[in-house]
């Protein structure tokens, strides 16, 4: 048998139940899909099966209000996928007779969706013809075929995509790709593969070769730049002060405590009170310290020194009104109330953190 009869068949006797895998309409394959794009595939599973279980179709997530989307999104990070896959919602929803687009360009033009996701929906769902090359892809064939070139550059791209498109059985796309794709997770791992378990073990140039470990070759890994941020929760009567970013950025739309970088020489409370200040024009005291809240991002690392504040004037009436000049929006909440927004990763441990501190009760 052929490497590619041979994965097809592998494939057909050992997929794993995913999800998205039953009735793979275009809508599930790319939710599914711009989900896996930063999350493993048990973990995206739960996600997944929540988000299309409150948003079935194109037009049940084109009507959706943008935080109801981003709070189901809450824990999976990166939410400009969110925001864009809501947008593409919107768009398909929009079209003339309702449906999906049929072709890779058009898919390719939709919001967010680069090569390949709208590789991934072409050749999933609609059963194109058309590559869909996600790093365990990638990760199976420079191992397979020995590409020795480095495979996030531009050659290292182009040889695995000409190789994928040229090992592709017509009319099998999808199980094609989604067994390269299995085999990847589960068996050609990036550490310790199981090439015992391989059903292509004996044709793996790699293996052959006894380079398994080299392959596929990297390119320097990216510098993770540590950042220091002090965050003010500012409580007035018994209320939490907090406010919504502005659109964009890797945070765009989510609420937030105030909060910046502390500056070079700068304490973080002083950092804290200062921050509140220039965005909100509140004036306020340190009350207490709330701990220190790490959280790693992709080519960073946050940490994050939390202070509670109240007003320097303690007798302040009613709940002052903000002049924002970081955010499109606030208002003021209670502990039990900040539960159903959706907050950045590392403020929403601070506020589990805060369910526990006998403090606020």
């Amino acid at each position: 048998m052929s490497f590619t009869s041979r994965l097809v068949s592998w494939y057909e006797a050992n997929r794993r139940p995913l999800p998205w895998r039953e009735n793979p309409t275009p809508y599930r394959v790319l939710v599914s899909e711009v989900m896996l794009q930063q999350t493993q595939a048990p973990r995206a599973a739960v996600y997944f099966q929540r988000f299309v279980d409150r948003f079935p179709d194109f037009p049940s997530l084109a009507e959706a209000h943008p935080d109801e989307v981003l709070k189901l999104w809450e824990g999976l990070g990166y939410y400009s996928r969110a925001r864009n896959l809501h947008a593409t919602a919107k768009i398909v929803a929009a079209r003339e007779d309702g449906a999906f687009p049929c072709t890779y360009e058009a898919i390719a033009a939709l919001p967010g969706v680069g090569p390949y996701t709208a590789g991934a929906v072409a050749a999933l769902a609609l059963g194109l013809d058309h590559p869909a090359v996600d790093a365990n892809v990638e990760r199976v064939l420079s191992r397979t075929h020995d590409i020795d070139v480095p495979i996030k550059e531009r050659q290292g791209r182009e040889r695995v995509r000409e190789l994928a498109a040229a090992l592709l059985p017509p009319g099998r796309a999808g199980d094609f790709f989604q067994g390269l794709m299995e085999l990847g997770e589960v068996v050609c791992r990036p550490k310790n593969p199981d090439c015992g378990l391989c059903p292509v073990a004996d044709l793996c140039q790699a293996r052959h070769l006894d380079i398994v470990a080299e392959r596929p070759v990297r390119t320097k890994g990216k510098t993770i730049t540590p950042i220091t941020v002090a965050t003010a929760v500012f409580r007035h009567q018994g209320l939490f002060f907090i406010q919504r970013r502005r659109p964009g950025g890797a945070w765009g739309n989510l609420w937030e405590f105030p909060g910046g970088r502390v500056e070079p020489g700068e304490a973080p409370e002083d950092a804290a009170v200062r921050e509140l200040f220039e965005e909100t024009g509140f004036t306020a005291r340190i009350e207490a310290p709330l701990g220190v809240i790490r959280h790693g991002y992709t080519t960073y690392r946050v940490t994050l020194y939390c202070y509670l504040l109240t007003p320097t004037d303690p007798g302040l009436p009613g709940r002052p009104e903000p002049s924002l000049t970081a955010a499109v929006e606030s208002r003021w909440t209670s502990l039990a109330d900040l539960d159903g927004l959706a907050f950045p990763a590392g403020h929403r441990k601070l506020i589990d953190s805060m369910r526990t501190d006998l403090r606020f009760f």
